[in-house]
């Protein structure tokens, strides 16, 4: 456990039950956790950062996943699918992350969120209901690629949003409801948070006691917000994925101009 007072821990315990929260309703729990472990841990290399946020998040995410696979249908077998293609794909932006400005990369996805944001708004009936019609090979194929190896990609080059954009993603391509996008994203993000626990691990880049506390704090707040996700339903959560859609961009927003 790093030299850090009892205050502190109160408040990143707090930021892990409200980041487990978010993430299992639509996503983007990182976009609170990640800041609160930096202003925690303000001497720590970032290796340690990153590790022990994986380590919080993958307990909270695994959570939601189980909760969710219980009360709404999930097609597991695909969700795999997805996230192995997805844990390929953070490898690959991951090796690629220092060649590639980010400051080029922010304008570009700020301009995708805001689209993002105008479909939601304007298309109320977006993942309010799943659609009839089965799915095609072709399109599974297609998801695999771009909700997997591309936000895979994307999450090791660039990373804030992950879950969201998958939520997205998912509810677009396979014509997911938003709750059971909601659901098979944790599924993936299971995935993709294993890989990169495990290289964070083999480094030794972990601060193990203080994730474990915050962790149960994380899992605590997945399993009642995945509950919550349930109960009220579509609607719910195009309210928080549009308030979380909008924290995205203003991030984004300040990291390139702020």
């Amino acid at each position: 456990m790093p030299d850090i007072s009892t205050t502190m821990i109160i408040v990143l315990c707090t930021a892990a039950a409200a980041a487990g929260w978010i993430d299992a309703v639509v996503g983007g729990g990182g976009l609170l956790l990640l800041p609160a472990l930096l202003l925690g841990l303000p001497h720590a290399q970032p290796g340690y950062v990153l590790g022990t946020n994986k380590a919080v998040a993958i307990v909270g995410t695994a959570g939601a996943a189980v909760t969710y696979a219980r009360k709404t249908p999930v097609d597991v077998k695909l969700a795999v699918r997805i996230g192995l293609a997805a844990l390929a794909g953070s490898i690959g932006g991951a090796a690629l992350a220092g060649g590639i400005g980010k400051d080029t990369m922010r304008p570009l996805i700020m301009g995708v969120l805001v689209v993002v944001a105008a479909v939601v708004i304007f298309k109320p009936g977006f993942g309010a209901a799943p659609s009839a019609s089965p799915v095609s090979r072709k399109r599974v194929l297609l998801t695999i690629a771009l909700a997997g190896l591309g936000i895979g990609f994307y999450d090791g080059l660039v990373g804030p949003g992950t879950g969201t954009f998958l939520v997205l993603a998912l509810t677009a391509l396979l014509h997911l409801d938003l709750v059971a996008a909601s659901a098979t994203a944790k599924i993936v993000n299971c995935c993709t948070n294993a890989g990169a626990l495990a290289m964070f691990a083999y480094q030794g880049t972990v601060f193990w006691q203080l994730a474990a506390l915050m962790a149960v704090f994380n899992l605590a707040g997945g399993m009642v917000g995945a509950r919550m996700a349930l109960k009220k339903g579509s609607g719910f959560v195009r309210g928080v994925l549009l308030t979380v859609v909008g924290a995205l961009v203003v991030k984004l927003g300040l990291e390139q101009w702020g």
